[in-house]
């Protein structure tokens, strides 16, 4: 009998779901806006939208196939509660709540699904993690027993394998890379601290790198004539591309920053790989080679020549939901 999985990758704009087999093959896909149910009380109403897309999408189960279980990647997700913990872009307070208490804002989802798929497992992790569990099943990590998947997107995730497993933690939230403070005292992040990576190395932390240096030199930069508004990370990379000098130095400093928290991460998880994902990913060498040349150098030097830093081998439309999906291979 065909054993399918759903996956489901739930981000801050839009949701979407693939019901696939163990060999990555998609038998149907969908999706909606998860934009539109912006605030707390908000909640309930996209749970039930949810669970009506997972309905749709499994009467397109073969005949002769059996849906295994659905496996969801979203933030700040505990895989071993099954809840959404305070996630920071999602169902948010509304300005006028009488009462922001953020510690109601956990979301049970697994056992919300539940109640409508009663047979069925359902598995939840944090988004970065099911980008390393697809990794490891369907990308460059296929055969490795321990690395390090780091995601660069809006923010940065992470996700850690040793010895062939993911590294949970006790309470299901380890392997926040992005919130390693990399700069005492420096750029506020989301979290409610300072200097965290995420905020220097992420598709926001480089733009707001690179106005720093535009404000703190003279040095001639395309990226000068861009409104502050206007300006993404595309921008930077495509002028570095071109020869841009300053956008040239802010994927040095960027990548100096990464690979002084991935050298610290390196000496307690002694990876055999670490492998980039997501949006920033995508400007290649601009941001591999100083990361690699860094990393050796920053390197304690048992670990040095040993760790490759590779980008992902997944399609970026497919990823997320292709990882999720893993949950249930896992």
């Amino acid at each position: 009998m065909k054993r399918l999985a759903i996956g489901i990758d739930i981000g801050g704009i839009n949701t979407s779901m693939g019901l696939v087999d163990r060999a990555g093959d998609v038998y149907a896909e969908s999706g909606f806006r998860t934009s539109e149910y912006p605030y707390f009380e908000d909640y309930s109403a996209y749970v039930k939208k949810l669970a009506a897309s997972l309905q749709e999408l499994c009467e397109a189960i073969p005949s002769g196939a059996q849906l295994e279980g659905i496996g969801i990647g979203a933030p700040n997700a505990n895989f071993y509660s099954g809840r959404m913990e305070w996630p920071v872009n999602l169902w948010k307070f509304r300005p006028e709540e009488p009462n922001p208490d953020d510690k109601r804002r956990i979301f049970p989802l697994c056992d919300d699904l539940e109640a409508y798929f009663p047979d069925v497992a359902i598995r939840m992790t944090n988004d970065a993690n099911t980008a390393a569990l697809g990794e490891m099943i369907y990308g460059n990590a296929r055969g490795m027993r321990d690395f390090i998947m780091v995601t660069l997107g809006t923010g940065l995730g992470s996700g850690f394998v040793s010895n062939g497993q993911m590294i949970y933690g006790h309470d299901g939230m380890a392997g926040e890379l992005g919130h390693v403070i990399v700069e005492p005292d420096g750029r506020a992040c989301g979290c409610g601290r300072r200097g965290c990576l995420e905020t220097y190395v992420s598709a926001t932390g480089i733009k707001r790198t690179a106005f720093e240096l535009m404000a703190r030199d003279r040095t001639p930069s395309v990226l000068r004539k861009v409104a502050f508004d206007r300006f993404d990370s595309k921008m930077i990379t495509e002028a570095a591309e071109q020869g841009d000098a300053l956008a040239i130095e802010v994927f040095d400093l960027t990548a100096r920053r990464l690979a002084r928290a991935l050298a610290d991460a390196v000496a307690i998880t002694s990876p055999e790989a670490i492998i980039l994902f997501g949006g920033l990913a995508q400007a290649g060498d601009l941001l591999l080679e100083p990361t690699r040349r860094y990393l050796e150098e920053y390197l304690l030097s048992t670990y040095r020549g040993k760790v490759k830093v590779l980008l992902s081998a997944m399609d970026g439309n497919s990823a997320a939901v292709m990882g999720a999906a893993a949950l249930i291979w896992e």
